[in-house]
C-alpha cells in the first residue's frame, strides 16, 4: 500500500510542478509536460513488479501507438480558443476526440498486426 501512496504522491508532484513552471513560463511548463516522464517512471515501476523483457516490450510499443492518437487535442484546442470559444467546451471537445481516436486505434490497429 506505501508504494501505491508513493506512487501517487510522485505524480501529484510532477503535475504540481508542470502547472507552476507554465504559469511563470508557458513554452517551458509545455515542454516539460511533454516529456515522457509519466511513461518512464510507468515503465521502471512496471519492470520493478514484473522483470519480463517481452511484457515490457509490448509496453512501450503499445504506449508509442497509443500516444499518436492524443496528439491532434493540442492542436484543436488552441484552434478552438483562438476562434473564441471557451476553455472548458475547447478541453472537452479535445477530450473528446482523443477517446474517439483512441477507439479508432483500437479498431484499427490490430488490424495492421499491432498489439494494443
Amino acid at each position: 500500500m506505501w508504494h501505491l501512496a508513493a506512487k501517487a504522491l510522485l505524480a501529484g508532484v510532477l503535475i504540481a510542478a508542470i502547472a507552476e513552471v507554465g504559469k511563470r513560463m508557458p513554452a517551458l511548463g509545455a515542454l516539460v509536460a511533454s516529456l515522457p516522464l509519466v511513461s518512464v517512471l510507468g515503465m521502471v515501476f512496471l519492470w520493478h513488479a514484473r522483470p519480463d523483457a517481452e511484457n515490457m516490450a509490448v509496453h512501450a510499443e503499445a504506449t508509442f501507438w497509443y500516444v499518436l492518437p492524443s496528439l491532434p487535442m493540442f492542436l484543436v484546442i488552441p484552434a478552438l480558443l483562438r476562434h473564441g470559444v471557451s476553455f472548458w467546451l475547447a478541453l472537452a471537445a479535445g477530450c473528446a476526440l482523443t477517446v474517439g481516436l483512441y477507439l479508432g486505434m483500437m479498431q484499427i490497429g490490430p488490424r495492421f498486426g499491432l498489439k494494443l
